[in-house]
Protein backbone atom coordinates (compact mmCIF):
# COMPACT_ATOMS: atom_id res chain seq x y z
CA UNK A 1 0.00 0.00 0.00
CA UNK A 2 1.22 3.44 -0.81
CA UNK A 3 2.29 5.50 2.14
CA UNK A 4 -0.16 8.78 2.43
CA UNK A 5 2.00 11.58 3.75
CA UNK A 6 -0.45 14.33 6.24
CA UNK A 7 -0.11 17.52 4.27
CA UNK A 8 -1.97 19.71 6.91
CA UNK A 9 1.83 21.15 8.52
CA UNK A 10 2.64 24.58 8.75
CA UNK A 11 3.30 26.73 5.74
CA UNK A 12 6.25 29.28 6.32
CA UNK A 13 6.98 32.40 3.97
CA UNK A 14 10.67 33.42 3.31
CA UNK A 15 11.33 36.57 1.44
CA UNK A 16 15.21 37.19 1.17
CA UNK A 17 15.28 41.08 1.48
CA UNK A 18 19.08 41.26 2.00
CA UNK A 19 19.53 41.95 -1.81
CA UNK A 20 20.74 45.58 -2.99
CA UNK A 21 18.62 46.04 -5.61
CA UNK A 22 21.27 47.77 -7.87
CA UNK A 23 19.18 48.22 -10.86
CA UNK A 24 16.31 50.12 -9.36
CA UNK A 25 18.80 52.98 -8.57
CA UNK A 26 17.69 53.72 -5.03
CA UNK A 27 19.71 54.33 -2.14
CA UNK A 28 17.76 52.18 0.46
CA UNK A 29 18.04 48.40 -0.52
CA UNK A 30 15.00 47.09 -2.43
CA UNK A 31 12.65 46.11 0.20
CA UNK A 32 12.87 48.76 1.71
CA UNK A 33 11.93 51.04 -1.10
CA UNK A 34 8.48 52.98 -0.57
CA UNK A 35 5.59 52.31 -2.09
CA UNK A 36 2.42 54.09 -2.07
CA UNK A 37 3.70 54.98 1.61
CA UNK A 38 4.69 51.58 2.10
CA UNK A 39 8.05 49.59 1.97
CA UNK A 40 8.06 46.64 -0.13
CA UNK A 41 8.34 44.24 2.21
CA UNK A 42 4.95 45.53 4.46
CA UNK A 43 2.81 45.35 1.51
CA UNK A 44 4.53 41.82 0.85
CA UNK A 45 4.30 40.07 4.25
CA UNK A 46 0.65 41.94 4.27
CA UNK A 47 0.10 39.96 0.87
CA UNK A 48 1.26 36.69 2.49
CA UNK A 49 -0.33 36.54 5.67
CA UNK A 50 -3.34 38.30 4.52
CA UNK A 51 -3.96 35.50 2.02
CA UNK A 52 -4.97 33.30 5.26
CA UNK A 53 -2.79 30.18 3.41
CA UNK A 54 0.38 31.20 5.25
CA UNK A 55 1.12 30.72 9.00
CA UNK A 56 4.06 32.99 9.70
CA UNK A 57 6.92 34.90 7.09
CA UNK A 58 10.71 34.98 7.85
CA UNK A 59 11.92 38.11 6.59
CA UNK A 60 15.88 37.09 5.76
CA UNK A 61 17.49 41.04 5.76
CA UNK A 62 20.33 42.66 5.61
CA UNK A 63 22.83 42.13 8.83
CA UNK A 64 22.62 45.67 9.74
CA UNK A 65 18.44 45.08 9.96
CA UNK A 66 18.41 41.73 11.59
CA UNK A 67 17.73 42.91 14.78
CA UNK A 68 14.83 45.08 14.33
CA UNK A 69 11.75 44.30 15.50
CA UNK A 70 8.89 43.02 13.38
CA UNK A 71 6.76 45.64 14.36
CA UNK A 72 9.42 48.60 13.36
CA UNK A 73 9.39 46.73 9.83
CA UNK A 74 5.71 45.48 8.65
CA UNK A 75 2.16 46.20 10.09
CA UNK A 76 1.42 45.91 13.96
CA UNK A 77 -1.13 43.39 13.30
CA UNK A 78 1.32 40.50 11.80
CA UNK A 79 4.22 41.57 13.41
CA UNK A 80 4.33 38.47 15.88
CA UNK A 81 4.27 36.48 12.85
CA UNK A 82 7.08 37.89 11.38
CA UNK A 83 10.56 36.49 12.25
CA UNK A 84 13.93 38.78 11.06
CA UNK A 85 16.87 37.27 10.40
CA UNK A 86 20.39 37.69 8.82
CA UNK A 87 20.92 37.23 4.91
CA UNK A 88 23.80 36.42 3.48
CA UNK A 89 25.94 37.43 0.23
CA UNK A 90 23.95 35.99 -2.52
CA UNK A 91 20.26 35.02 -2.77
CA UNK A 92 20.78 31.16 -2.08
CA UNK A 93 22.48 31.89 1.27
CA UNK A 94 18.97 33.77 2.34
CA UNK A 95 17.07 31.32 1.11
CA UNK A 96 19.27 28.82 3.54
CA UNK A 97 19.00 31.34 6.21
CA UNK A 98 14.87 31.28 6.41
CA UNK A 99 15.05 27.82 6.12
CA UNK A 100 17.26 27.77 9.20
CA UNK A 101 14.70 30.04 10.91
CA UNK A 102 11.54 28.17 10.48
CA UNK A 103 13.14 24.38 11.44
CA UNK A 104 9.19 23.17 11.88
CA UNK A 105 7.86 24.03 8.39
CA UNK A 106 6.18 21.48 6.19
CA UNK A 107 6.10 24.01 3.55
CA UNK A 108 8.02 26.95 2.41
CA UNK A 109 7.10 29.75 0.00
CA UNK A 110 9.61 31.88 -1.28
CA UNK A 111 8.70 35.14 -2.48
CA UNK A 112 10.38 38.62 -3.46
CA UNK A 113 9.52 41.32 -1.73
CA UNK A 114 9.61 43.33 -5.08
CA UNK A 115 6.45 41.27 -6.32
CA UNK A 116 4.78 43.74 -3.68
CA UNK A 117 1.69 43.66 -5.55
CA UNK A 118 0.74 40.50 -5.97
CA UNK A 119 -2.39 39.65 -4.82
CA UNK A 120 -3.59 36.96 -1.73
CA UNK A 121 -4.68 35.02 -3.68
CA UNK A 122 -1.88 33.39 -5.70
CA UNK A 123 -0.16 32.31 -2.23
CA UNK A 124 -3.45 30.28 -2.04
CA UNK A 125 -3.30 28.73 -4.99
CA UNK A 126 0.30 27.93 -4.79
CA UNK A 127 -0.22 25.95 -1.19
CA UNK A 128 -3.98 24.71 -2.16
CA UNK A 129 -1.76 22.47 -5.01
CA UNK A 130 1.47 21.69 -2.26
CA UNK A 131 -1.64 20.17 0.45
CA UNK A 132 -2.74 18.25 -2.67
CA UNK A 133 0.73 16.48 -2.89
CA UNK A 134 2.63 18.59 -5.01
CA UNK A 135 6.09 18.91 -3.66
CA UNK A 136 7.21 22.23 -5.93
CA UNK A 137 5.26 24.22 -7.62
CA UNK A 138 5.43 27.79 -9.37
CA UNK A 139 3.33 30.43 -10.61
CA UNK A 140 3.74 30.94 -14.36
CA UNK A 141 2.45 33.42 -17.24
CA UNK A 142 2.01 32.74 -20.82
CA UNK A 143 5.30 34.84 -22.49
CA UNK A 144 4.07 37.49 -25.16
CA UNK A 145 7.28 38.06 -26.99
CA UNK A 146 9.10 36.37 -29.27
CA UNK A 147 11.85 34.47 -27.64
CA UNK A 148 15.69 34.50 -29.74
CA UNK A 149 18.73 32.33 -28.12
CA UNK A 150 21.82 34.14 -29.08
CA UNK A 151 25.24 33.56 -28.43
CA UNK A 152 28.28 35.85 -27.06
CA UNK A 153 28.30 38.07 -30.04
CA UNK A 154 25.01 38.75 -30.05
CA UNK A 155 23.46 36.49 -32.82
CA UNK A 156 20.55 34.66 -32.95
CA UNK A 157 20.92 30.78 -32.25
CA UNK A 158 17.34 29.82 -32.21
CA UNK A 159 13.91 31.00 -31.83
CA UNK A 160 12.02 28.66 -28.96
CA UNK A 161 8.61 27.63 -29.64
CA UNK A 162 7.07 30.71 -28.11
CA UNK A 163 3.50 27.68 -26.64
CA UNK A 164 5.73 26.22 -24.62
CA UNK A 165 7.53 28.88 -22.77
CA UNK A 166 6.22 30.54 -19.57
CA UNK A 167 7.59 33.58 -17.64
CA UNK A 168 8.17 32.77 -13.63
CA UNK A 169 6.59 34.53 -10.68
CA UNK A 170 6.82 33.83 -7.01
CA UNK A 171 5.84 32.78 -4.37
CA UNK A 172 7.33 29.12 -5.53
CA UNK A 173 6.21 26.44 -3.03
CA UNK A 174 8.07 23.35 -1.88
CA UNK A 175 8.09 20.82 0.28
CA UNK A 176 10.75 22.33 2.77
CA UNK A 177 13.06 19.26 2.95
CA UNK A 178 12.95 19.41 -0.95
CA UNK A 179 14.27 22.95 -0.68
CA UNK A 180 16.85 22.04 1.93
CA UNK A 181 18.25 19.14 0.05
CA UNK A 182 18.07 21.31 -3.52
CA UNK A 183 19.80 24.23 -1.74
CA UNK A 184 22.95 22.76 -1.05
CA UNK A 185 24.29 22.85 -3.95
CA UNK A 186 23.09 25.67 -5.94
CA UNK A 187 25.29 26.64 -8.50
CA UNK A 188 24.38 28.76 -11.03
CA UNK A 189 20.40 28.58 -10.84
CA UNK A 190 18.08 31.87 -11.10
CA UNK A 191 15.44 30.11 -9.00
CA UNK A 192 14.88 27.98 -6.44
CA UNK A 193 12.88 25.72 -8.87
CA UNK A 194 15.83 25.79 -11.25
CA UNK A 195 17.54 23.65 -8.34
CA UNK A 196 14.65 21.82 -7.75
CA UNK A 197 15.16 20.59 -11.09
CA UNK A 198 18.44 19.25 -10.93
CA UNK A 199 17.46 17.01 -8.35
CA UNK A 200 15.32 15.25 -11.15
CA UNK A 201 11.79 16.49 -9.27
CA UNK A 202 8.84 17.89 -10.93
CA UNK A 203 7.75 21.10 -10.70
CA UNK A 204 3.86 21.94 -11.29
CA UNK A 205 2.60 25.36 -12.59
CA UNK A 206 -0.55 27.27 -11.27
CA UNK A 207 -1.72 30.94 -13.39
CA UNK A 208 0.06 33.47 -12.43
CA UNK A 209 -1.03 37.05 -12.03
CA UNK A 210 0.23 40.11 -13.72
CA UNK A 211 0.18 42.10 -10.45
CA UNK A 212 2.66 40.01 -9.26
CA UNK A 213 5.30 41.50 -11.86
CA UNK A 214 8.89 42.23 -10.41
CA UNK A 215 9.42 45.98 -9.53
CA UNK A 216 13.15 45.84 -10.33
CA UNK A 217 13.89 48.95 -12.73
CA UNK A 218 12.74 52.94 -12.01
CA UNK A 219 9.92 51.61 -14.63
CA UNK A 220 8.78 48.88 -12.67
CA UNK A 221 8.33 51.50 -9.79
CA UNK A 222 7.02 54.16 -11.62
CA UNK A 223 4.03 51.56 -12.48
CA UNK A 224 3.44 50.18 -9.35
CA UNK A 225 3.29 53.50 -8.17
CA UNK A 226 0.61 54.47 -10.64
CA UNK A 227 -1.17 51.51 -10.28
CA UNK A 228 -1.81 51.90 -6.51
CA UNK A 229 -2.40 55.24 -7.02
CA UNK A 230 -5.01 54.50 -9.28
CA UNK A 231 -6.79 51.77 -6.90
CA UNK A 232 -6.72 54.66 -4.52
CA UNK A 233 -9.03 57.19 -6.86
CA UNK A 234 -11.27 54.23 -7.43
CA UNK A 235 -11.73 53.18 -3.83
CA UNK A 236 -12.32 57.01 -3.11
CA UNK A 237 -15.40 56.94 -6.12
Amino acid sequence: MQQVHDRRGPVVGIIPAAGRGVRLGEALPKAFVELGGRTMLDRAVESMLGSGAVDRVVVVAPPELAATPPAELVLEEYADRVVITAGGAERADSVRAGLRAAPDAQFVLVHDAARALTPPALFTRVVDELRAGRRAVIPVLPVADTIKSVDSGGVVTGTPERATLRAVQTPQGFDADLLDRANRDTGDATDDAGLVERLGESVQTVAGDPLAFKITTPLDLMLARALLAAARTEEGN
